[in-house]
């Protein structure tokens, strides 16, 4: 968990300094105070782009110096600070105890998952974000996730440069199209064992107040070989379409309602939303239980569309997972909460 969090000239927040406890974290404030900062701000401490994927420029005080900085303390004493210069708004720099580091690094010293309401859609979005929601909870049970993916992708948008050119250099695309198979095969082998887990953490779940899923990925599989065979009989077929038409970057994560047998992106949206509560917190728990380190938790006005008995359900299954961090307008909604660290903003 946080012991102490600090932003500098990020979004609405100048200088903001705050030393939350264990367990609930409640930021309220009306709205346009920077509660959903804060909880980007802390979404920044693991790998990619946040929980708003915001470019990087976009992220600093409109009216500061450029650049911004997010520093945090965990319980354990480590140190880690994300940001960037005026100089390079684009460029994000991460340190970890003071040495420099690479974003993936991060994946090592802390697990933060989100839900914000944005996301309330996922189950009809596209493909692309369901897998940048399963590799984020993917990366919270194997930090590694971070490197393979970040390999892959790169050695991936070369292939498609390199296969642009008119006469590409056989060797060089072999050389690329060997690393994606490596990181590919990795990457979609962790994918694949997330999801395992977390299918039967679900099935085992008795039925209640959130409804059940089923999870299964679709799409591509295969192992390192047959990824490069496949790339290299597909060279022609991919310098025409302008990209790389076959590997893990391909598949999509299916959800099912379990109770109601349907796919998720049938059931109505308050199903969905109930469905994707249910999907986090029972794969917070998983990865309690499995990396002996809870994951940081950031839930966004998730108190807000909840019945009162919902909301004291939730919260109780919310307590033994450390640090969830909750947004709100009302201090009203987190009443049935005994002990907080509450912010107002």
């Amino acid at each position: 968990m946080l012991s102490r969090l600090v932003l500098t000239d990020f979004r609405n927040h100048d200088a903001l300094a705050l030393t939350p406890g264990a367990g609930f974290v409640v930021l309220t404030g009306a709205n346009g105070a920077g509660k959903t900062n804060v909880l980007e701000a802390v979404s920044l401490l693991a790998p990619g782009r946040g929980l708003r994927r915001a470019a990087l420029s976009q992220i600093a005080r409109g009216d500061g110096p450029g650049g911004f900085g997010v520093a945090a303390t965990l319980a354990d004493g480590v140190e880690l600070a994300t940001g960037t210069l005026a100089s390079a708004p684009e460029r994000r720099v991460v340190r970890v105890n003071g040495a420099a580091a690479n974003a993936a690094a991060l994946a090592e010293r802390a697990a933060v998952l989100w839900l914000t309401p944005a996301m309330d859609r996922l189950f009809t979005d596209t493909a692309g974000e369901r897998r940048r929601f399963l590799d984020r909870l993917t990366l919270a049970l194997e930090p590694a996730h971070a490197r393979h993916t970040a390999r892959y992708d790169a050695a991936m948008r070369d292939r498609n440069r390199l296969l642009a050119d008119a006469a590409p250099d056989a060797d060089w695309l072999a050389a690329l199209e060997a690393q994606m198979a490596q990181h590919g095969c990795a990457l979609d082998a962790a994918r694949h064992r997330t999801v395992a887990a977390l299918d039967a953490a679900l099935a085992a779940q008795p039925a209640g107040a959130l409804p059940r899923a089923r999870l299964a990925l679709e799409g591509w599989r295969g192992d390192a070989g047959a990824l490069a065979d496949a790339l290299r009989a597909g060279r022609a077929r991919d310098a025409a379409a302008g990209r790389t038409l076959a590997g893990p970057h391909r598949v999509d994560l299916a959800v099912t309602h379990v109770d109601k047998v349907r796919p998720a992106a049938t059931a109505s949206t308050g199903e969905q939303k109930a469905l994707l509560l249910g999907l986090v917190l029972a794969h917070a728990e998983l990865v309690a239980g499995r990396v002996g380190r809870a994951p940081v938790l950031l839930l966004d006005e998730v108190a807000a569309h909840l019945d009162p008995a919902r909301r004291a359900a939730l919260f109780r299954r919310l307590e033994p997972l450390g640090q969830t961090w909750m947004t709100g307008t009302e201090p009203a909604l987190f009443s049935a909460i005994g002990t907080a660290t509450t912010i107002a903003l």
